[in-house]
């Protein structure tokens, strides 16, 4: 199994504010749909609220949560990054579902997920906006930058992929 965290950041590591993305880039949307389309996805709550509650169409939804009543329709939920990656594990080694396993966020999740992530699959914008949440530090001791592909508009980013070493 292959855990790939994957995020749009800004310069200062900002992902998110108010429980939202604090841009509209709509080619990193297209890209987040085309990578995640048909794989699992592990989330925490918050995240899957920003979605209004409704799992995201064409994929498995893992919402990892402390809530011990939330049940969520249309989602699987955990109660801890380990529960996480057992249960994805067990559907991936069943061959129900594909190899790769996407951490779509928040913060949180990221940091927590980040000792056992392979890959990063991240969308660097070039500027720094205000917000609430960002994406964990790492290092380039443990992750190596693969590719990049930068773009301009409508604002200047990159589609970078890190490898873990």
């Amino acid at each position: 199994m292959i855990l790939t965290a994957i995020a749009a950041m800004a310069a200062n590591r900002v992902i998110g504010k108010d429980g939202d993305l604090p841009w509209k880039i709509p080619e990193d949307m297209q890209f987040f749909r085309d990578k995640t389309s048909g794989h699992i996805m592990i989330m925490g709550r918050k995240t899957f609220d920003s979605f209004g509650g409704k799992p995201l169409p064409k994929r498995l939804n893992v919402v990892i949560t402390r809530q011990k009543d939330y049940e969520p329709e249309g989602a699987h939920v955990v109660n801890n990054v380990e529960e996480a990656i057992e249960y994805c594990r067990g559907l991936v080694d069943s061959g129900a579902w594909p190899d790769e396993v996407f951490i779509i966020g928040g913060g949180e999740i990221y940091k927590q997920m980040m000792p056992a992530t392979d890959r990063i699959l991240l969308t660097e914008i070039h500027e720094e906006v205000t917000g609430d949440t960002k994406f964990p530090e790492f290092s380039e001791d443990e992750f190596e930058e693969i590719e990049r592909h930068p773009r301009r508009k409508p604002v200047a980013f990159d589609f970078v992929t890190y490898e873990r070493i």
